[in-house]
């Protein structure tokens, strides 16, 4: 389905960065503004005061990056890489993009839903179909497209090893990257990395468990910071930024610089 006119501004509404902390240096404002646009699932998702203390990594990935870099965060949960599409996010997101500009794409998350055929996909031919749409859109307005492996849920095995939960989707993507010649930020990799070295007891506090839920796929501030950490990280190693795009890599980000706005009018 289309957005009607009064759910684009919202959805643009929605992708205005919140709650940055800090400023760039003065020579920042000397260098033209970019954009890293976002189109991904409630994994980088922007939250709202209902859903605290629940964060989208979207929502800490200013904190790593100059001020002339800004973030729109389109990403909306729930989508997968064929919804987001047919409900017409990504013609909004390609109705504002500029040359010059970043398109980071996560999905797989809900492209994994067999039951549900508005957001499923198949890893090998509807997923890469799909997401060469965001590619091409991309790289039809001069602007740079990333894909970025769905960041891992919190799984561990009876010995205490961290396990993936995306089966192809990740290497589907690789291949995709591969063959069209697109950065790749491997945070699916990445962050089962960190699970494993983080291990079952402390990974708990990375994700949104509270008194009442225990959830292993959503993050909070910790663990938002934590994986806007390796996209930052990740995309100076790929080249996607400069080292001059980035910043407080190897410093401490205090969960009280997160906040959630109040949740947008129905």
């Amino acid at each position: 389905m289309s957005l009607s006119r009064r759910q684009l501004a919202a959805a643009a509404l929605a992708a205005v960065p919140l709650g940055v902390a800090g400023a760039g240096p003065s020579s920042a404002a000397r260098r033209p503004r970019r954009t890293l646009f976002v189109a991904g699932d409630s994994t980088a998702a922007q939250k709202y005061a209902s859903a605290a203390p629940e964060t989208g990594w979207g929502m800490a990935l200013p904190f790593f990056l100059r001020g002339d870099l800004l973030v729109a965060n389109h990403a909306v949960n729930g989508r997968s890489s064929r919804s987001f599409v047919d409900e017409g996010r990504l013609d909004a997101i390609l109705g504002a993009i500029r040359p010059g500009d970043l398109l980071l794409i996560q999905f797989a998350h809900n492209d994994e839903k067999t039951n549900d055929p508005a957001r499923y996909t198949e890893p090998w031919s509807t997923y890469q179909e799909y997401l060469r749409r965001y590619v091409d859109g991309a790289r039809a307005r001069g602007a740079r497209p990333v894909l970025a492996t769905p960041v891992e849920r919190r799984r561990f095995d009876a010995a205490g090893d961290a396990v993936p939960s995306h089966g192809e989707y990740p290497a589907a993507m690789r291949a995709l990257a591969a063959g069209e010649g697109v950065a790749l930020l491997d945070l699916q990799a990445l962050s089962l990395a960190l699970w494993q070295e983080l291990g079952a007891e402390e990974t708990e506090t990375f994700f949104n468990w509270t008194a009442t839920e225990q959830d292993n796929t959503h993050f909070n501030p910790p663990g938002a910071i934590a994986v806007a950490r390796l996209v930052a990280r990740e995309s100076v190693r790929a080249g996607v930024l400069a080292p001059r795009d980035v910043r407080r890599l190897a410093e401490e980000i205090p969960v009280s610089w997160m906040t959630w706005p109040s949740d947008p009018e129905s």
